[in-house]
Formats: C-alpha cells, sequence, structure tokens
C-alpha cells in the first residue's frame, strides 16, 4: 500500500491507496477538487461537507451525461444481429443483376 495526501478544496486529505496508483488518486483529486471550486463559486460561502457534496452531484451529473451518450453511440453502430447493409436495398440490386444476366443470355443466344 501507498500514502499520498490529496488536497481537495483547501483541505488537505491523506489517503491510502494501492502502488503505483498514486497518480491516478491524484488526478481524481484534482478533478473533485475542482468540482469543490465550482461549487463554492456557484453557491457561496458553504460548508467543507456541502461543496463535497455538491462536488460529488457535479461529477455523478457528468458521469450520467457520459453514459447517456455512450449508450447513444452503441446504438448507431450495428451489431451482429443487425444486417450491416440495408436489406431493401440489397434485393433490388439483386434483382438488377438477374435482369442484366437475363439479357446478356438472350443476347448470346440471338446469333
Amino acid at each position: 500500500m501507498a500514502d499520498v495526501t490529496l488536497e481537495i478544496g483547501g483541505f488537505r486529505y491523506p489517503m491510502t491507496c494501492r502502488e503505483g496508483e498514486q497518480d491516478h488518486f491524484l488526478a481524481l483529486a484534482s478533478a473533485v477538487d475542482a468540482k469543490v471550486t465550482e461549487a463554492r463559486a456557484a453557491l457561496g460561502g458553504i460548508s467543507e461537507v456541502r461543496q463535497m457534496l455538491f462536488a460529488a452531484l457535479l461529477l455523478a451529473d457528468a458521469v450520467k451525461d457520459c453514459e447517456a451518450r455512450l449508450v447513444a453511440a452503441e446504438a448507431r453502430i450495428p451489431n451482429d444481429d443487425q444486417p450491416a447493409i440495408d436489406v431493401e436495398s440489397l434485393e433490388r440490386l439483386a434483382a438488377k443483376v438477374e435482369m442484366i444476366a437475363s439479357r446478356l443470355e438472350n443476347r448470346a443466344g440471338t446469333p
């Protein structure tokens, strides 16, 4: 285990994390600190607990937005159950190919 001190909202929080995850923890703390600063600026002089609460809500809102975007993006990607090509277009193309083949056969049979 590794020790790291996170600075959020002007307060220092000693934490323990897995070895090698210190930089990741510091980056997360930086994101939380930015949201605490945003909450403090929007709401004025609120307590540390409320700053953290609003920061958590702002981050949860961002996560929900990202999840919604991911679901929308996944919906635009065809999966194995959906044909990658429009079936009606493919059938029209096949009919045209058959018509051309039939004409070529008729011409070949005509002297």
